[in-house]
């Protein structure tokens, strides 16, 4: 069944308004017509089935039934990576948003390739996973910041897991326990000297290694967010 991603309240008998790209999906994409039913969700309410009430050429209405799933949150954890390439860019916060994490934060090292992100088009590829995948939480894409801004900001109750060739394994580094944590991974480049030192000196950082060869920075993502979830997650 169909999966729509909606920013309107969600309860049974809400009418629920169409934009005109949502339209244009449902109704000349998917070819839905009114009685079809679809799924619809808002990151807030969980899942309901609505029912197409009212199609136009340029909008659509469409009603809230019932609701199928309550709202599933995912674990409170943070995804931060240093910009690369635009398609694997995009691949870091689709697969993020599939493996659930709660935020995806763009970060600007002394090595990232990129120095400007579409938020906007990011937190659009946010939106398409969870319809996709079947998340009823979507996770905020926030805009491109500097990492030491990041870093001088840093909430004290976080763990910051730093992926690094480091000797320490995974089960040691996070044996910080259950609650608030973060995954850093680094540009194609590495991380500066400058940013080993002082994330090394940081007390809620935690350095992990990702095995014996190097890998790519999408690779290295959704390998981190594995282990994470694996560990201390709800996997």
């Amino acid at each position: 069944m169909v999966r729509l991603y909606v920013d309107h309240p969600l309860h049974p008998g809400q009418p629920v308004p169409l934009s005109r790209d949502q339209s244009h999906y449902l109704f000349g994409v998917m070819r839905m017509k009114e009685g079809d039913d679809l799924l619809v969700f808002n990151g807030q309410d969980g899942e309901f089935r609505c029912t197409v009430s009212a199609v136009h050429k340029k909008d659509g209405i469409l009603t809230a039934v019932e609701q199928t799933r309550p709202l599933q949150m995912p674990p409170d954890l943070w995804l931060l990576f240093a910009p690369i390439k635009k398609q694997r860019t995009d691949f870091i916060v689709e697969k993020a948003a599939e493996m659930g994490a709660a935020r995806i934060m763009p970060v600007q090292t002394d090595h990232t390739n990129s120095e400007r992100i579409r938020q906007d088009r990011l937190q659009a590829h946010a939106v398409e996973a969870a319809e996709q995948c079947g998340g009823t939480y979507v996770p905020e894409v926030t805009d491109l910041a500097k990492l030491d801004t990041v870093l001088d900001g840093w909430p004290e109750d976080r763990q910051l897991v730093f992926c690094d060739e480091a000797t320490v394994g995974l089960q040691q580094a996070l044996s910080g326990g259950v609650g608030k944590w973060a995954i850093l991974i680094g540009p194609e480049g590495g991380f500066s000297q400058r940013e080993r030192d002082r994330l090394t000196s940081l007390p809620f950082v935690h350095i992990i290694s990702l095995g014996p060869r190097i890998l790519r920075a999408d690779t290295a993502a959704v390998a981190a967010i594995t282990l994470w979830q694996q560990a201390l997650g709800d996997w």
